[in-house]
């Protein structure tokens, strides 16, 4: 609207979400004040420039820091909106419980600087209960301001939980038009993030309570990962009985009602390996089903592993080659990777006959020093390597024709080449059975 007066936004946290969405934000004309604890992020991106690989995201943040409309820093500055996408990881305690204390933390930041008419909008996803957690916590800094909830009359401030829902690879596209489910502490804590959010989603916005807002994040993932078990489980049942997984699953997927995925080494990223011991943890005596998937996917880790390694030691003399690192296709995000797991093993099992291909990655992460494993392009590895392990479908791996590799012993953790002659694979299934 013209002469609208458009809001200054404080978006804390300059990660895989957290930037993309300062960019986007700022592209719509608001001025965006980035904050991270990283020196080198905020140097960074001050410059233009940025930390993380994601479509298109350079030009944009670029553009926008030229503009004026982006900064960063270290402090939490004043504005009218603030947006919180800070990690919530699993806490030090071996159980899968998550741990807020991010959030809270960047929450303790916004609080200092905070004033009547304000929005607080939490996006990292959270187990339920957050929202109001980080509401009571504010609540307890500025006893000064009435908080949403807790008062009788018209809240001092807004506060609503709104989770990302997109695709690494996709990002800024999908922040655009992807629904967004709104939730409030109050309706009109909802009202109130809604109208910021129209400014940039062309998505559909829902508006919630902020409990189910919180918890439809991490049914989400769950569902995700429950279908994945299913597949990945289909692929170990297959192995025993000497099938073809990827045949099964495509002459499966012919029926009208049946769309099984596709199955892999396992699951990662910080999503869907993670977002589903969130809902165990809240009722653990409810969640069987749940539980059981995570198990699942976690376990085919290790049967790639066993697979592999057996497949390694039917080659004794062979070089062999792992083809990615990344949880996911055309990324650079090494984070909860099976795919990182998997190669790591090896390499200190079978030191330098260890060849790692990953295009995403500058050099190899460091649990790989020390096991002479060494990095090398997709082209070494076809010329020096006799034995290829997928782990990534990376589309330069794809790439690759039958000529190149019609001689090579596979292991195709995600179904990229189809049509590789199939070895007899009786050693290396009695190998698996033996390792359980």
């Amino acid at each position: 609207m013209r002469g609208e007066q458009l809001p200054t936004v404080s978006v804390i946290g300059l990660g895989y979400i957290g930037l993309p969405t300062a960019a986007i934000i700022a592209r719509g004309g608001m001025q965006v004040h980035g904050v991270d604890v990283s020196g080198h992020v905020v140097d960074t991106i001050n410059r233009g420039e940025i930390h993380i690989e994601e479509v298109d995201l350079d030009g944009l943040v670029q553009g926008v820091v030229q503009r004026g409309l982006l900064k960063a820093s270290l402090e939490v500055a004043p504005a009218d909106v603030f947006v919180i996408a800070v990690p919530t990881p699993f806490a030090k305690d071996g159980k899968h419980t998550p741990d807020i204390s991010y959030v809270l933390e960047a929450a303790r930041g916004v609080a200092a600087v905070l004033k009547a008419g304000d929005v607080i909008i939490l996006e990292s996803t959270s187990p339920v209960g957050t929202t109001e957690a980080m509401r009571d916590m504010i609540a307890a800094q500025r006893p000064d301001l009435a908080m949403p909830g807790l008062c009788d009359g018209t809240p001092d401030v807004a506060i609503a939980y709104c989770p990302e829902r997109v695709l690494p690879g996709r990002i800024l596209e999908e922040l655009t038009n992807n629904d967004r489910s709104i939730g409030g502490i109050t309706p009109r804590c909802a009202r109130k993030a809604l109208s910021f959010y129209k400014r940039f989603v062309r998505g559909t916005c829902i508006t919630t309570d902020a409990a189910s807002a919180e918890m439809t994040k991490l049914v989400e993932n769950a569902y995700r990962d429950v279908n994945i078990a299913f597949a990945n489980e289909l692929s170990m049942i297959s192995d025993a009985m000497g099938l073809d997984v990827w045949e099964v699953i495509r002459l499966a997927n012919r029926h009208p009602r049946v769309n099984i995925l596709t199955p892999g080494p396992g699951v990662g990223g910080h999503c869907i390996a993670v977002d589903p011991w969130f809902i165990v943890n809240g009722a653990p005596e409810h969640s069987p089903l749940i539980r059981t998937a995570r198990g699942v996917n976690d376990g085919k880790i290790h049967h790639v592993i066993a697979r592999a390694a057996a497949l390694v030691e039917a080659n004794p003399h062979a070089r062999i080659a792992c083809l990615g690192l990344a949880f996911k296709a055309n990324i650079d995000d090494f984070r909860e990777s099976p795919a990182r797991l998997v190669a790591a093993t090896l390499a200190r099992r079978f030191g330098d006959r260890i060849r790692v291909v990953e295009p995403y990655a500058a050099e190899l992460p460091r649990e790989f020093e020390g096991t002479g494993a060494v990095q090398v392009d997709v082209d070494t590895a076809l010329e020096e390597c006799d034995v290829m392990i997928v782990l990534v479908d990376h589309d330069v791996f794809k790439s690759v024709p039958l000529a190149e590799r019609a001689d090579k012993q596979v292991y195709d953790t995600r179904g990229i080449w189809p049509d590789q002659p199939r070895a007899n694979a009786e050693p290396v299934i009695e190998a698996v059975r033996k390792a359980g």
